[in-house]
């Protein structure tokens, strides 16, 4: 081979090394690009279903208050109309909207104790004489002095 040669062939062997580089670099950074871009689209997607939830929840909220005011004007409804109906059998309405002798009951029922950490006639471990045992022993030894 002539020395003249070798320029060309090493010329080509760059040029061609370089393609195959750049080919490969255009083919890894353009694959992040259609993951961006595949991304952008769910995000997009994501937004536009939230929207649509927070559409959907905004009118439940208001088809519940409209229901809520219609139950209370029935139940209002039905206390006039049992107001006027114990009227007009001449016997007194409860002045409480609840309609029932709670008082009564619970003067029958003995009220409940509060729970306690232990059984009756022990102190429990909440007492403040809990673990101290009274000793003559212990009474006539002299402690130690303190520092």
């Amino acid at each position: 081979m002539e020395y003249g040669n070798i320029n060309w062939i090493l010329a080509f062997a760059c040029l061609v090394a370089g393609s195959g580089l750049g080919a490969m670099g255009y083919h890894l950074a353009g694959s992040g690009a259609s993951r961006r871009q595949r991304l952008r689209r769910q995000l997009a997607e994501r937004e536009r279903e939230l929207t649509q939830l927070r559409e959907r929840l905004g009118e439940h909220f208001t088809e519940v208050t409209s229901l809520v005011n219609r139950l209370q004007r029935e139940s209002q409804a039905l206390e006039q109309r049992l107001a006027e109906d114990a009227a007009a059998l001449g016997e007194p309405i409860p002045s409480s909207g609840q309609g029932l002798n709670v008082a009564e009951d619970d003067a029958a029922t003995p009220p409940v104790p509060t729970p306690r950490d232990y059984a009756d006639g022990s102190g429990g471990t909440l007492s403040e004489d809990f673990g101290l045992k009274p000793n003559a022993e212990n009474a006539t030894e002299p402690q130690p002095p303190r520092y």
